[in-house]
């Protein structure tokens, strides 16, 4: 049963971990596809991929984007997997001159990354809704990222939903290949919770600051690139949003799965 269409879309970030997952069926996989069942129907999809991680702002505005298979020593079943969703040029404009148009790219090479239709391909498996994915600029601080998410505030007031993918612990060096079900060691829990504290608490300024928060940041974000995208939900974050996290979870002891999801408080399901 779906949602009737609310007057603001919700927002999510989302834990992608392993590549596998776009072809796997277990406790993440089911949480991605029962977002898509339960979130209003979006009329197009912003997508921000940790994946993408480039020294300019850009954003995807070809009709299709292709799929990008941007991982190796997998097996074959996932080079075989492609996401043909639509494209938006139209949107991927909307969002330039949301961003500032002297400081964005209208990219016509990249495409969807597995940050990106590794989770849609769950969420939406027809591949019916168009996607544009942006890219993030290695340049900025964190806190030009948070500013950049409170740019793509009004997308939400016109259907289209904004997903973050990474994951907010992402130590690969620490990642138990042989041992997925492995226990998170403390620091990793420690970050995952702190996380949480602060979106629950709205306090985004601690999450811009996220490094200060000592070893637990350091060694559970050591590269920042999937830890950024959870920027931009929080500079989406209105006091209106309820704040939740529909899928919960670590692999390997050192990638947190959680999904945080923004929501306007009063939405109400469709009879």
């Amino acid at each position: 049963m779906t949602k009737s269409n609310p007057s603001k879309m919700p927002v999510l970030f989302i834990g992608h971990g392993n590549p596998l997952n776009c072809i796997s069926d277990n406790q993440y996989t089911r949480g991605w596809a029962a977002l898509g069942k339960t979130l209003p129907r979006p009329k197009a999809i912003l997508a921000i991929s940790a994946h993408w991680y480039i020294a300019e702002t850009s954003v995807t505005a070809m009709q299709p984007p292709r799929t990008i298979h941007d991982f190796y020593g997998f097996p074959q079943p996932l080079f075989d997997i492609q996401y043909p969703a639509p494209g938006s040029p139209e949107l991927a404009e909307q969002v330039a001159d949301l961003l500032g148009p002297d400081r964005v790219r209208l990219d016509q090479q990249w495409g969807l990354d597995h940050g990106s239709w590794s989770v849609l391909r769950h969420m939406y498996p027809q591949a019916e809704v168009p996607v544009i994915q942006l890219s993030l600029d290695q340049r900025n601080s964190p806190e030009e990222h948070f500013r950049l998410g409170e740019r793509l505030g009004s997308l939400r007031q016109e259907g289209v939903l904004i997903v973050g993918s990474g994951n907010i612990v992402h130590n690969l060096a620490a990642y138990n290949w042989h041992n997925p079900s492995m226990a998170p060691p403390g620091w990793a829990i420690a970050f995952e919770e702190w996380n949480r504290s602060k979106l629950l608490a709205g306090e985004t300024t601690a999450l811009i600051d996220y490094l200060a928060s000592g070893e637990m940041a350091t060694l559970s974000a050591p590269t920042p690139e999937h830890y950024l995208p959870l920027l931009y939900l929080a500079g989406l974050q209105e006091n209106s949003d309820d704040v939740s996290f529909p899928v919960e979870g670590f692999d390997g002891g050192s990638m947190s799965m959680l999904a945080v999801q923004l929501s306007s408080r009063g939405q109400v399901e469709a009879q």
